[in-house]
Parts: structure tokens; C-alpha cells; sequence
């Protein structure tokens, strides 16, 4: 049985631009709904909660408590000894295609077998060769090359004391700052805590960053420690300031010991009233990374933070899921903080680790104090114009919600604040919706507007109208059979569409 249809379209879906008659058109289906969600998330603290909160020691160091008195509430039984290392190899170039090492005083290179050339001040740019202009020369040097600062500190990206060497991997340059223990932290310390802190505090933050990256060192790559979050910011030169400098050699080094060796010194920013124990975060407990109440806290910014919303979209993408996330299930901690999170999908559902989640979704902490959302739904595909269209909304874990529509390019309540909304409207030109409760501001759905095709039958000839008019436009009379959608003729609007 063959039926005759026409099928009107262009390139807003309802109408298309026209192909030659004849070849076979997918048989149309029903497009899914469309749905727009934000998540809306409070919290407290900042960091992964562990060891030594930054605005606690703050507190402290505000209430008389001395530098050692802080270490001891933070690192439960650790104790107070010598470093036992006086310097380390921080990695300041990494996998690059070159690097320049300057220096506004004359300096030295250093090859591989102990051979030392002169350089005048300024600037060797080095590639893979490692080539070196030595005595008016250029010279290929043995790596890795050690360069050995004059009277002014060497420079790569920013001057740093100490040496600088450089190496190759395949075509690739690494560059290694070798520096006194001491003048690394000069460049750590102030940029892991203000440095117009309290001297105690400050002192605190010197020990516990020595500890941290004495044991913390990496083995077996040629250097000791990163100069970004893998181990500590690490500023060099520029990055140094007074206070924190003074700070650091007050406490010049002394390290936190446990059973004689430095201890994992974990910080953080602030841990939302109370720190939790390394088991809890990490899976295995250590002795002296403890909880332990945290009163000051209170001080942080981001003590308490939220409600602030995160697209569905940032929560798929960071998680790397193929289909959206139409909600979240979480499980907690004895502390409270967010243990696993059952992510479901429209097609199913995934287990992630609360830190996951925490990084996917851009939070400061695990510690999820609420976990709300707003989602608006139109169904899949263009409106069409003048017809009525459905717009749902719901807000869950939220009083008073309100879906806004922009008109003139301004936002305008549609309804009443509540937590379920069903608005039909008749659209004659694309619109925008949006669904907000208080200061946050929630999912936007925009709906594009197919034109509306009207047409009829008569004496074997096929007339219509296309609303809103566009002469000119290209219309296809299709047959639909078993094998599918067949163009058969085509034409265009006149005038009145």
C-alpha cells in the first residue's frame, strides 16, 4: 500500500533547501526532549581537609599560640628535629623544545665531564644540541650542562638562586633549579601563605613546607621536587618577600620527624571546622594526620561557601560521561565529607570517588553541605510557529524557584516562585528561558522556531501557505512508501508565503 504525503521543509527543520528529484530521505523520527541542568552546591572549607589548616594556624598565631604549639595541634606526635638535607633539585622547565638561560653578569657552563667555559652576561639560547657559543665558537656540549651564576642570579622564565642545569629527553629540554633548602622555601613559603600573616603562622608554614618536600622528593628523574601544585608553588626570586623570608630563617632546618624521618606535612587552605584523618581521604591512616577541631577556620572566606551553580554540561564533560547527568547520589564520610558519588545518566550510572567529583566539578571541597539543582525541559526539536509548546521546569532541594522568560532583553517572571512549572506558549520567533532561585542563577533553554506549513489536496495539485511569510522559499513535495521518503517535485513561496 503506497500513500501520497508532502512534506514541506527547510533549513530551520520545517523547511529545507531543495535537492534534485528524486533521492530517498531518512524516514522522520521523533527527537528527543531537550533538557537544560544546573546544579546547585554549598559547602565548607577549601582543600582536601588534611593536616595543617592555613586558617587555623592564622587563628591561632592571632591568639598567642607559638609556631610549635600549631605544628603539634595539626601533626599529632610528630616532633620537631634537623632537615638532615641542604639542598634540592626543582624541576622550572619542563618538556620544552628550548630554553634561554640569561644573566645580566658574566657566569660559567659546566659540560658533563667537568669541562668549564666562560660566558659573557646575556642570553645562550639552547636546543637539543645543547650548543653553546664558547671562545667565539659554537660548540655542541656533552649533557646535561650545568650553568654556575657570576655576581646576578641566572634567569629562565624568572631569576632564581642557586645553579641551573639542563638536560634532554629525545628532543625535549628540562631545566633544574639546584638550590640551597633554605632559599627554596624563600620562594615557597609566601606563595602558599599571604606573607603579611602572623610571624608564628608563617613560622608554622616554613616548617611544614620543609617537612613536605623532604618527603615528598621524587626518585629516580633527575630532580627532587616540582615547582607547581605536584609538590609546591615555587616562586624563585620574584616570588620572595621579607616576612616570610625572616620566618624561615627563624626556623632554619628544623622539620617535623616521625621515627626520625621528615613527615608528610599535608596543608591546606581551610577545613571548614574540624581536619580529617589521611584514612578517611586517602585510604590508609598515618599516625600524626589525625582529625582534630579547627575553631578558627571560621576566619577563611570559604568557611562556608555556596549555593553556587555548575552546568550539567561542566559535570559531564570533567567526568567524561557520553550522556547527560540527570542526577547525583552521595554517600559520606563519618566527617561528612563526600565518600563516593553515584552519578546517573540517561542511560545508566557511574561511581566516581567524592575527590573526582570535587575536581569535575570545579569545588573546593568534598565536604557537600547541599546538593540541589534546576532543570528546565522542552520537547526535542524546533516549535512551531504559533502552536502551542510545552515548557517544563523543577527545581529539587529548592524554595522558590522562578522561570523567567527574556523579552526585549530583559528577564520577565513567567507564573508564580514555586518548584514545578508547566507554561505553554505559542511562539512566533525563537525564545529564551531560564530557571533561577535567589542569587542563583540556574539552567537557560533556548527554543527555535520552525516555520508553520499548511497545505492541502485538491484535483491532484498540492497548495499551502508558509507561516511566518518567506518568499522565496524552497518547498519539496515527498512520497512516503516502504522504502522510505521520495522527493517528488519542488517548488517555491510566492509573495504571501
Amino acid at each position: 500500500m503506497r500513500r501520497t504525503l508532502f512534506a514541506l521543509t527547510c533549513l530551520s527543520l520545517a523547511l529545507a533547501a531543495s535537492a534534485p528529484a528524486g533521492p530517498r530521505a531518512p524516514a522522520p523520527t521523533a527527537p528527543a526532549a531537550v533538557t537544560a541542568t544546573t546544579f546547585v552546591v554549598s559547602g565548607r572549607g577549601w582543600g582536601h581537609g588534611v593536616g595543617m589548616s592555613q586558617y587555623g594556624a592564622l587563628g591561632y598565631a592571632n591568639e598567642g599560640w607559638t609556631y610549635d604549639q600549631i605544628l603539634a595541634h595539626y601533626y599529632t606526635g610528630a616532633e620537631l628535629g634537623p632537615a638532615g638535607v641542604a639542598r634540592v633539585r626543582v624541576l622550572v622547565a619542563e618538556a620544552r623544545p628550548a630554553v634561554t638561560v640569561r644573566s645580566k653578569a658574566p657566569f660559567r657552563v659546566r659540560d658533563v665531564f667537568g669541562q668549564t667555559y666562560s660566558l659573557p652576561a646575556g642570553d645562550v639560547a639552547l636546543g637539543p644540541k645543547l650548543r653553546v657559543t664558547v671562545n667565539g665558537a659554537p660548540t655542541d656540549l656533552a649533557g646535561p650542562v650545568l650553568f654556575l651564576p657570576g655576581t646576578a642570579p641566572l634567569e629562565l622564565d624568572r631569576p632564581y638562586r642557586g645553579q641551573l642545569e639542563v638536560s634532554v629527553t629525545g628532543q625535549r629540554l628540562n631545566a633544574v633549579n639546584i638550590v640551597g633548602l633554605e632559599q627554596y622555601l624563600f620562594g615557597v613559603v609566601p606563595s602558599e601563605m599571604p606573607s603579611e600573616w602572623p610571624e608564628e603562622a608563617l613560622k608554622a608554614q616554613a616548617v611544614a613546607a620543609r617537612s613536605y618536600a623532604l618527603n615528598r622528593r621524587v626518585g629516580g628523574k633527575g630532580f627532587d621536587l616540582y615547582a607547581d601544585v605536584r609538590s609546591q608553588v615555587y616562586g624563585g626570586i620574584a616570588g620572595e618577600q621579607p616576612r616570610a623570608t625572616a620566618a624561615i630563617r627563624a626556623t632554619s632546618g628544623e622539620v617535623l620527624l616521625w621515627e626520625g624521618k621528615p613527615i608528610d606535612a599535608l596543608f591546606h587552605s581551610t577545613s571548614g571546622g574540624a581536619t580529617v584523618g589521611a584514612a578517611e581521604v586517602f585510604g590508609k591512616p598515618v599516625p600524626y594526620l589525625v582529625g582534630v577541631d579547627d575553631p578558627y577556620s571560621a576566619l577563611s572566606p570559604v568557611h562556608r561557601w555556596g549555593p553556587i551553580p555548575v552546568a550539567e554540561t561542566v559535570v559531564r564533560k570533567g567526568l567524561e560521561l557520553r550522556t547527560p547527568v540527570t542526577g547525583m547520589k552521595l554517600t559520606r564520610t563519618p566527617s561528612g565529607r563526600v565518600a563516593t558519588v553515584q552519578v546517573l545518566t540517561a542511560t545508566g550510572s557511574a561511581k566516581v570517588s567524592g575527590a573526582t567529583l570535587r575536581f569535575a566539578a570545579g569545588l573546593r571541597s568534598t565536604w557537600i553541605t547541599q546538593l540541589a539543582s534546576l532543570s528546565l525541559t522542552r520537547p526535542g526539536g524546533p516549535a512551531v510557529y504559533g502552536k502551542p509548546l510545552t515548557i517544563t521546569g523543577k527545581a529539587q532541594g529548592l524554595k522558590g524557584a522562578v522561570l523567567s522568560e527574556r523579552v526585549g532583553g530583559a528577564w520577565k517572571p513567567v507564573g508564580k516562585p514555586g518548584t514545578a512549572f508547566a507554561v505553554k506558549r505559542k511562539l512566533l520567533a525563537p525564545a529564551t528561558f531560564r530557571l533561577s532561585a535567589g542569587k542563583v542563577t540556574g539552567p537557560v533553554l533556548k527554543v527555535p522556531v520552525a516555520p508553520l506549513v499548511t497545505a492541502k489536496q485538491n484535483a491532484g495539485t498540492v497548495t499551502g501557505v508558509v507561516r511566518p511569510l518567506d518568499p522565496g522559499t524552497v518547498v519539496e513535495l515527498q512520497l512516503d512508501s516502504e522504502r522510505g521518503w521520495w522527493t517528488m517535485a519542488q517548488t517555491s513561496t510566492g509573495p504571501n508565503g
